[in-house]
């Protein structure tokens, strides 16, 4: 009992032992200091902003540009020279064409008048027998001016010579000139119809093939109404041949026209009806429609050239369908006269290059084909050289004085 009583006792003295150096221990570690109650912090300096010095602006004595000496002898600061504007595009004014044609007859008339002469020649012959009328008959023919006309020429020729009797050159002259005048048709209405209706302006479309000229003459023949007081817009519908537009616009610009043009390869019915419907909105007098160089084989082509007509004709109509030929083709042209017809109402021809080979007869020969009248001519490369066709100067260029 007692020795139980021992070993308690020395557990107990144990324990106490143990618990006072715990207690100990824990009491000599020092503890953290506790956290400040507002926390420093320094921020970090601004970044520079635009337009903010790179350092810190000092203070300092400042001079004003008056105060600041210059070095001697250093050279004035030289003005720039303003910028110069540049030049409006001249518009020119041009020729009357009021006897325009009489003013080219010597043009006309030195590659034309070998038709007059050679007819005289023959006419003036002592004997006029069957072999000399076969011989004018060929000179004719070779003319372009056609079988029938010719047929109809050398009938009325034959039985008025036998007639007079007597053919003194002034006589044959006379006699010649009058039945060329019947022939070429001086009764014909040739005027280029371009008076607008009530608020309307005259609409003209210009068509042909490819090599006649045909958006140079559609540019001449603005110069040609310009000079007759009237104001015109250009339609830049051939929208297949590079350039094409651009070459209509210089042509316009020259003599204040407005041209109306759209993108390279686009519709050209969508062109030209903005150009009728422009030329309404502008009050001009007249539009000029230039139409692509369309080749008359091509039938595609040919029933595009007809929607342009209608679509044109939803927004104004047609006062004059122009059909532009190169008078060198001869009879070839009569062909491409005919396919055009049948697709548009060809109402005049123009006939170009009438200066060069052409075969006078040419004018003959188209007129009868279609039925409708030669209205203009081109004489020549020069911007008035476009001249509305007057039969009486025509048949004394190819007769001669």
């Amino acid at each position: 009992m007692e020795t139980v009583i021992l070993a308690v006792v020395i557990a107990v003295v144990v324990l106490g032992a143990l618990g006072g150096l715990i207690v100990g221990s824990r009491r000599k570690k020092p503890l953290p200091p506790p956290p400040p109650t507002t926390p420093d912090i320094t921020a970090p300096p601004a970044e520079p902003q635009v337009g903010d010095e790179a350092e810190t602006p000092r203070d300092e004595a400042r001079r004003t540009i008056e105060e600041v000496d210059l070095p001697a002898g250093s050279a004035p600061v030289e003005e720039l020279p303003p910028v110069e504007e540049l030049p409006a595009v001249e518009i020119e004014v041009p020729e009357p064409t009021a006897g325009r044609l009489v003013r080219l007859r010597a043009r006309l008339s030195r590659s034309q008048n070998a038709l007059g002469k050679g007819l005289l020649a023959l006419l003036s012959r002592e004997h006029l027998d069957d072999e000399t009328w076969e011989e004018i008959e060929d000179t004719l023919l070779t003319a372009d001016v056609g079988v029938q006309p010719t047929q109809e020429l050398v009938d009325r020729l034959r039985e008025r010579v036998k007639v007079l009797g007597t053919r003194t050159p002034d006589e044959l002259r006379a006699l010649l000139r009058e039945e060329l005048l019947t022939l070429v048709g001086a009764d014909l209405d040739r005027a280029v119809r371009t008076e607008p209706e009530t608020g309307k302006p005259g609409v003209v479309m210009v068509v042909g093939v490819n090599g006649t000229g045909k958006t140079t003459t559609t540019g001449k023949l603005a110069r040609v109404l310009v000079a007759d007081g009237q104001s015109v817009v250009l339609g830049a519908a051939d929208t297949f041949r590079a350039a094409a537009a651009d070459q209509l616009q210089t042509w316009g610009e020259r003599v204040g026209a407005h041209t109306v043009r759209g993108p390279e390869g686009g519709d050209p019915a969508s062109v030209a009806f903005d150009a009728v419907k422009e030329g309404k909105e502008m009050g001009a007098d007249v539009v000029l429609i230039d139409t692509a160089g369309r080749l008359h084989t091509k039938t595609g082509l040919m029933d595009e050239l007809s929607k342009v007509k209608r679509v044109v004709e939803k927004q104004a109509p047609l006062d004059e369908v122009l059909l532009v030929l190169d008078a060198t083709t001869g009879q070839n042209g009569l062909v491409q006269a005919r396919v055009f017809a049948e697709v548009v109402d060809i109402t005049g021809i123009v006939l170009t290059k009438l200066d060069g080979t052409a075969k006078g007869g040419i004018v003959v020969a188209v007129q009868r084909e279609l039925g409708v009248p030669v209205k203009l001519v081109g004489l020549g490369e020069g911007a008035d050289d476009l001249a509305p066709f007057e039969p009486e100067a025509f048949v004394d260029a190819l007769i001669g004085e």
